[in-house]
């Protein structure tokens, strides 16, 4: 028994190793979702995993039911709705490419779901892999204010924002790995140099936490940790764990706030440089002095045994303390000179306030800051979707449409929130699919988690699904308030753990077996293959629908370097060339109209003002929605001296952006020249 105890722990380690680089891979190429190159690569990697996956589901055939196999029913007709919507979407073009993003996700919530199915001892793994990916992404965060010559000089960005480019998914990530860190530190089942190294590695998510100034994470890990001690039955023991690291997160983070040069905007890069090796200096000091207390936590631990009556004193003398920070807070609103319901009052008009004005700056200060502009986001994107209510209009269109509802100036992709977002890109129907997914997860994850009449309620495998239950909601609370679900490199680990717990099945169906035999059953999967040709044509169509799936996915990629082409050859002076490419770009992705305005360019440069002027017209026909191709067809005939069609064409602009001051610009102008243009006519058009 021991020998294969210790197989499991080899496999564990070698599996989660290989799950850590995998999800490594996709934060730190991926980024922050928004390089369409990397982007496209990294969805073709998940959807060849997912193929494979499913392939070994289908000939290895495990015995037993395929669990969660609704929700993933609601996931791929979420992923299809999206590509659906580049038929009525306002930028069919982004809705293309948030399409494949969507089937990227769905092909890694499938494969941690058939992972489960083939392998559902192996949950140490992928807990395990989340925690490390979350403690590495970190510390190279960390790393760049250390050394922001070498690996971060242009940015001069006081919030900690790499490697996502984006400070509130730096966040999400620290938080999403503060409840596998408690996991790893207070279960008695780890070797005593795990238990040991979670200490330290709570001290860099913590830090990386309030490094990046992310209230919306803040939010979410508190949130999170709630739901894993209220699940967990290690209070004790990761309260003491979670304690020792916060403290090193504490100092780390108080020595960098008391020094602008790191957490203040556009600081020289010399001052920079020099505050950042003395803050690497202080941060290695923290946490080798947090590794050397962990180390002697874990002594500690394994040599005290407290009784039954202190662990009950303790717990409620901590519950208590957590209780009295909300009566600490009503007391102190109450001695205020607004009093208590002033109090109240004013915090609820900063947190609603629609004014951009109200929102803090990037410093530390806004961490206890009521005002932020989300408000202002939701709002808008209410509007959106109440102007296209049943299907809304189209996956990412928020963007390019909430222009004509605003004359706010201020450019934001998102309205950061996931239920917001949805109803203004799929309207209705998007967020029933989403809720009816939401819904259906949770009965499999209730499934999965439930204890029998009489069963054990404290299995280690029972306690590492909660503590992937936490970080799934870390990440949900995260995505209704935030644009983090467009972020692949943390949504990508918290929907393996959502799959995983969707695909694991009832735990407690496994009660009657040994350990040997769990181990036996899920280290040696080749015993039950089976190579009928009914299943060898099932494999055989899973690649069939992998090489097409890649093809599509791929599409708009190629348009883009075709596109990128263009423009070198034209720099060269081959306009036939450039025409060549555009063409091909606008072949491989025909509801783009960035390279029609490509040929438009080229065509003029050739003298064709007719092919020019029709590539602009096409444009408008594609994307009637869009003012870019409006306001680039009202230029070229205002320069071509159509000043009627011209005025008509950017009056359609400015009707589709009201925002936009260089488009208000223009249409006066233009209608300044229609006025002298037409004999005996005075005064504006």
């Amino acid at each position: 028994m021991s020998r294969l105890r210790r197989a499991g722990v080899t496999t564990d380690v070698a599996v989660g190793a290989l799950l850590a680089a995998g999800f490594a891979l996709v934060v730190f190429v991926a980024t922050g979702g928004t390089d369409l190159g990397p982007n496209t690569w990294v969805q073709i990697a998940l959807l060849v995993v997912a193929a494979g996956c499913a392939v070994a589901l289908l000939l290895v055939r495990p015995q037993g039911r395929i669990e969660g196999a609704a929700a993933l029913g609601l996931f791929a007709a979420l992923a299809a709705l999206t590509y659906l919507s580049i038929a009525w979407s306002v930028q069919p073009a982004t809705s293309w490419t948030e399409a494949n993003r969507t089937l990227s996700y769905l092909a890694a919530f499938g494969a941690a779901l058939a992972l489960a199915r083939l392998v559902p001892a192996r949950w140490p793994a992928l807990t395990g892999a989340i925690g490390t990916v979350a403690v590495v992404a970190c510390g190279y965060a960390l790393l760049t204010k250390v050394f922001p010559g070498s690996l971060d000089a242009a940015d001069t960005y006081g919030r900690l924002r790499v490697p996502f480019d984006y400070w509130n998914a730096t966040g999400l990530m620290a938080a999403m790995g503060l409840p596998v860190c408690l996991w790893a530190g207070a279960r008695s089942g780890s070797g005593r140099v795990l238990r040991a190294l979670a200490v330290p590695a709570i001290t860099i998510l913590t830090t990386a936490l309030v490094l990046s100034y992310s209230r919306g994470a803040l939010l979410a890990a508190l949130v999170g940790l709630a739901c894993w001690f209220a699940l967990v039955p290690l209070r004790l023991r990761a309260t003491l764990v979670l304690v020792l690291g916060g403290a090193g997160g504490a100092i780390a983070s108080a020595w960098a706030l008391a020094h602008h040069a790191i957490t203040h905007d556009y600081q020289a890069l010399s001052a920079r440089t020099t505050a950042g090796h003395d803050f690497g200096l202080v941060l290695l000091i923290v946490v080798i002095l947090s590794a050397i207390v962990g180390w002697a936590m874990t002594i500690g631990m394994d040599r005290v045994t407290l009784s039954e009556r202190l662990r009950h004193r303790i717990g409620t003398a901590l519950i208590v303390l957590v209780a009295m920070v909300p009566v600490a807070v009503v007391i102190g609103a109450a001695a205020s000179s607004r009093g208590l319901t002033g109090e109240a009052s004013h915090a609820w008009h900063t947190l609603t306030s629609s004014s951009l004005s109200s929102q803090p700056g990037n410093t530390a200060a806004r961490l206890g800051s009521l005002g932020n502009s989300r408000s202002v986001y939701w709002h808008e994107g209410l509007q959106v979707g109440e102007h296209a209510p049943l299907a809304g209009v189209g996956a990412g269109g928020f963007d390019t449409a909430r222009t004509r509802y605003t004359t706010n100036s201020t450019v934001f992709a998102h309205a950061h929130s996931y239920l917001i977002e949805t109803f203004a890109d799929l309207g209705l129907i998007g967020l029933a699919i989403s809720l009816a997914l939401l819904f259906v997860w949770a009965r499999a994850c209730r499934r999965t988690l439930a204890v029998p009449p009489g069963g054990e309620r404290s299995s280690p495998e029972r306690t590492g699904l909660f503590t992937l239950l936490s970080v799934v909601v870390i990440f949900g609370v995260s995505s209704l308030i935030d644009w983090t679900w467009f972020v692949p490199g943390v949504a990508v680990p918290a929907l393996a753990a959502a799959g995983w717990l969707a695909g694991r099945g009832p735990i407690a169906a496994d009660r009657a077996q040994t350990a040997p035999e769990r181990t036996e059953r899920t280290t040696a999967p080749a015993s039950r293959l089976a190579l009928t040709p009914g299943r060898l044509a099932g494999a055989t169509g899973i690649g069939v629908a992998l090489l097409v799936a890649g093809f599509f996915v791929w599409q708009p990629l190629h348009s883009a370097d075709l596109f990128g082409s263009a423009i070198n050859e034209m720099g060269r002076g081959d306009a036939a060339a450039a025409l060549a490419d555009a063409h091909g770009a606008a072949d491989s992705d025909p509801v783009s109209i960035d390279p029609l305005l490509e040929e438009s360019a080229i065509y003029t440069a050739m003298g064709n003002e007719a092919a020019a002027r029709g590539a602009l017209v096409q444009a408008t026909s594609l994307q009637p929605e869009n003012p870019q191709p409006w306001v680039q067809l009202g230029q070229f005939d205002l320069q071509a001296h159509q000043i009627q069609l011209a005025v008509g064409e950017l009056e359609t602009a400015h009707r589709l952006d009201l925002a936009s001051g260089p488009i208000s610009q223009q249409l006066g102008q233009a209608r300044t020249a229609l006025v002298s243009a037409t004999p005996g006519r005075t005064g504006s058009a």
